[in-house]
């Protein structure tokens, strides 16, 4: 693997393979894929893991594997396979070597939501965030996983069978969020705009429904530079939200965010500032400490600091952030390479 990937398992932590994992209970297999992957490419580092596997997690369906060696081309290899996004903690990282080739060991231990707390936290999180129907679910489990152009296929589907204006309401804004996502704005604002005219036909005016469209409206004024109209947006989603909810729900934090992302590029960085801030404190009452969100507060923060010229309070924060990215996201989600790039900026400006 590139030392960029091999960094980011030394942070320790949870680690999940995205793709069904082939392994081999024969090490000496093992040591001969590292061989072959480091002379095709001597940038790369070996990287041997050992996994430690519990019987009692083993016959669990939340970590499924098996051993396919009857089934597999190469027999000999005593090969065992993983399933997606099998997750497990890191526990002790040692350089070795062996017939002089040189690789670390990573030493890992299967784990579950069941046996594992900060693993449990995270996933009911997440759990709450994903509501809906088994294929909504499935939609935004997609989402979050950074696989927009799958989610963008299940919406669709689900928008064409749609039974209902709810249904047909709910799949625009999910569609929205994925346009927003790739960066086809005008196609988002179209998408949340249909969610909202349903809404408002539908719902009381004060609905918690309706923060969201507005909050997601603003979200995408905001990425395309029409800060005035964001900006009213957001009001208007936070308005809503301090009526409809209690004082420190997490949903209120999404509307100081936006307004705080708004104040920053209008330049106004000490109001940026507050908001960022009162964000950042509703969700650290409401979110276990390893949430994505949470990282999302602190490199915002990281920004308006370094735009105020505060370049260490900045690189403080873009680390937190990094930390938690790693911790709670796949290795490949955007997010991870957006506060990467904030990172390299300010170390370059100090």
């Amino acid at each position: 693997m590139t030392q960029e990937d091999f960094n980011k398992i030394k942070q320790g932590g949870l680690l999940s393979f995205n793709n069904f994992l082939s392994t081999s209970t024969d090490r000496t297999v093992a040591i001969g894929f590292i061989q072959e992957g480091l002379e095709s490419n001597s940038k790369k580092i070996g990287v041997l893991f050992k996994m430690n596997i519990d019987r009692s997690i083993s016959s669990s369906s939340s970590a499924p594997f098996a051993s396919i060696n009857k089934y597999s081309y190469f027999n000999t290899e005593n090969e065992i396979l993983f399933s997606m996004h099998t997750v497990f903690r890191v526990r002790e990282i040692e350089e070795k070597e062996h017939d002089g080739i040189k690789f670390w060991r990573v030493k890992l231990t299967l784990t579950n939501a069941n046996d594992d707390q900060q693993l449990s936290t995270l996933m009911e999180s997440i759990r709450q965030d994903i509501t809906g129907t088994g294929w909504e679910k499935m939609g935004l489990l997609l989402w979050k996983l950074g696989e927009n152009n799958k989610a963008e296929q299940l919406y669709n589907m689900l928008l064409n069978e749609a039974s209902n204006e709810n249904d047909e309401s709910y799949c625009y804004h999910c569609l929205g969020m994925i346009k927003d996502d790739l960066g086809q704005y005008n196609e988002a604002i179209e998408f949340y705009q249909k969610s909202l005219n349903i809404k408002e036909k539908t719902l009381p005016p004060n609905d918690i429904g309706l923060a969201w469209s507005y909050n997601n409206i603003g979200s995408v004024y905001y990425s395309m530079g029409e800060y005035s109209k964001a900006l009213s947006s957001y009001e208007r989603s936070l308005e809503i939200r301090k009526i409809a909810l209690p004082p420190n729900h997490p949903d209120l934090a999404f509307s100081y965010t936006g307004i705080g992302l708004v104040y920053d590029e209008m330049g106004e960085y000490s109001k940026a500032l507050s908001s960022h801030e009162r964000s950042l404190e509703i969700k650290k009452v409401a979110l276990p400490p390893n949430h994505p969100d949470l990282a999302a507060s602190y490199n915002n923060i990281g920004m308006v600091c370094d735009n105020m010229g505060e370049h260490s309070k900045a690189l403080s924060y873009y680390e937190k952030a990094q930390d938690i990215f790693q911790k709670s996201l796949p290795s490949n989600h955007p997010h991870i390479a957006l506060v990467k790039r904030n990172i390299d900026k300010v170390k370059k400006k100090m």
